[in-house]
C-alpha cells in the first residue's frame, strides 16, 4: 500500500480524495472547513484511510496563497507528511486529460493521482523556518507598497497647503519633519511664532540628536519658506484634517516597518546562508533575506537551471516546423518577488562598479550589442548560478 490524500484547497474549505494505492480510490470526496470542527473531522477521515491502508498516508496539496497554511500547520501538529506542490505542475498535469472538468472534487482526485506520477519532497522543519522568513519579507513588501501610496497622497495635500515646506529638511519624511509639520501645517501657523519658539519645537522633536545651531538653522529656513509660500492659509479646511491624519499614518508605517526589519534580521541571522549570500557585492540584508525566503530549501533544485526557471528568467522557446523564434521573452514563471530581488541585486552590483565581476560580465554583453534589459537579464542568470553554488557548497563568494 502507498496511501495518499489529495486536497484541493479553497478559501475557508477544502475537498479531499484518498487513494490506498495507485488507481484505487478510497471512499468518496470528503469536504471540510478550515475551523476546529472541520479539521477535526478531516483528521478522523485521515485515520480511517490509515486504518484501511495499514500505514500513514501522505497529504498532497497545491500552494494556494495563505489558504493552505492552516491545513499544513494542523497536519504538522499531528505528524503527518505534507507535500505542497507548485500550482503550475498540477495545471500542466490537468491539461494532459482529454476531458476538461474543473470542480473541487476533480482537482482533489487529480492531485492524488499526480502523487503517483511524480516524486515530491515533503515539507521540512527547516522549510518552516524559511516560510516564516518568507511571510515577514512579503509582509514588508506589502507594507512598503502601502507606505509609498500614503506618501503620494501626503505630497498631493502638501502641494495645496504648504508647497514651500519641501526644502526645509533634507528628508521630508523624517520624524522631526513630520512632527513639526503636524504642529505648524500652514504658513500662518509658522509666521505667528518667533524664531526661538520654532527652534525650541524642533529641539523637542530631535531630542539630543541635533545641535542647537542646527535647530536654529532649520527654524530660519522654515520661516523663510513660510514667507515664500504663495498662500498663508488653505482655502479647504478639509486639507488640514487630511494632512494631520496622513502624518499620523506615515509615522505608524515607519514604526511598523522598523519593527519588521528587526524581526526579519533576527530570523535571517539564524541561517548560515544569510551571511554567505551577502558576500556577493550588491546584496544587502533585505535582498539577502528575500532571496533566501523565496528560494526556500536549495535541495529542491537539482541544478542551477531549475533555480533559473523557478525565478522565471529562463527564455521561453517557440518553434513550429521549420520556424524557430529568435526573439524569446523570459517566462516570468515562479516567484515574482525573487525575480524582483535579483534584479535589484544586479542593479546594485553593476552601479558604481560595486561587483567588478558582474560589471565586467555586463560590459561584455553590452559590447556584444545586447540591449540594456537583455544584458541585465543575463546578469541575473549569472547571479543565480553564483547563488546556487554558494547555497549548495556553503562557501562565500570570491571575486577571483
Amino acid at each position: 500500500m502507498n496511501p495518499v490524500i489529495g486536497v484541493d484547497i479553497s478559501k475557508g474549505e477544502s475537498h479531499a480524495q484518498a487513494f490506498l494505492k495507485r488507481g484505487l480510490p478510497f471512499g468518496k470526496v470528503f469536504k471540510f472547513h478550515h475551523n476546529f470542527e472541520g479539521l477535526t473531522s478531516f483528521l478522523e477521515y485521515i485515520r480511517d484511510v490509515e486504518s484501511a491502508a495499514g500505514i500513514r498516508p501522505s497529504v498532497v496539496m497545491e500552494a494556494t496563497g495563505h489558504y493552505h497554511s492552516p491545513v499544513v500547520q494542523f497536519l504538522d501538529e499531528h505528524q503527518y507528511v505534507t507535500i505542497v506542490i507548485n500550482p503550475l505542475i498540477s495545471f500542466e498535469a490537468k491539461k494532459t486529460n482529454l476531458r476538461r472538468v474543473k470542480t473541487d472534487a476533480a482537482d482533489a482526485f487529480q492531485l492524488g493521482m499526480l502523487f503517483y506520477k511524480e516524486e515530491f519532497e515533503p515539507i521540512k522543519k527547516r522549510g518552516q523556518h524559511l516560510m516564516n522568513l518568507r511571510y515577514l519579507t512579503r509582509q514588508y513588501d506589502s507594507l512598503t507598497g502601502m507606505y509609498v501610496q500614503m506618501k503620494l497622497q501626503f505630497q498631493a495635500i502638501l502641494d495645496q497647503v504648504f508647497p514651500e515646506y519641501r526644502g526645509v529638511f533634507g528628508d521630508l519624511y523624517s520624524k522631526v519633519s513630520l512632527k513639526l509639520l503636524a504642529k505648524y501645517s500652514t504658513s500662518k501657523d509658522v509666521l505667528e511664532m518667533t524664531e526661538s519658539e520654532i527652534t525650541a519645537a524642533i529641539q523637542s522633536f530631535t531630542g539630543r540628536g541635533r545641535s542647537a545651531l542646527w535647530c536654529m538653522e532649520r527654524a530660519q529656513i522654515l520661516m523663510a519658506a513660510a514667507r515664500r509660500n504663495p498662500f498663508k492659509e488653505t482655502a479647504f479646511p478639509s486639507h488640514l484634517i487630511s494632512i494631520q491624519l496622513l502624518i499620523k499614518l506615515l509615522l505608524q508605517y515607519q514604526e511598523h516597518l522598523t519593527d519588521l526589519v528587526k524581526s526579519i534580521d533576527a530570523l535571517a541571522e539564524e541561517l548560515l546562508e544569510y551571511d554567505l549570500i551577502q558576500s556577493i557585492p550588491g546584496i544587502g540584508t533585505k535582498i539577502a533575506a528575500t532571496i533566501l525566503a523565496e528560494i526556500g530549501e536549495i535541495d529542491r533544485f537539482e541544478n542551477a537551471k531549475k533555480l533559473v526557471a523557478f525565478a522565471g528568467v529562463d527564455p521561453s522557446v517557440f518553434s513550429s516546423g521549420k520556424f524557430v523564434s529568435t526573439q524569446n521573452r523570459i517566462t516570468k514563471h515562479g516567484s515574482r518577488r525573487l525575480r524582483s530581488a535579483l534584479f535589484q541585486a544586479v542593479r546594485c552590483g553593476i552601479r558604481s562598479n560595486r561587483n567588478k565581476k558582474l560589471r565586467a560580465f555586463y560590459d561584455k554583453k553590452r559590447a556584444e550589442g545586447k540591449l540594456f534589459r537583455v544584458a541585465v537579464i543575463a546578469c541575473v542568470n549569472k547571479l543565480i548560478h553564483w547563488i546556487f553554488a554558494i547555497l549548495t557548497k556553503k562557501e562565500s563568494f570570491h571575486l577571483d
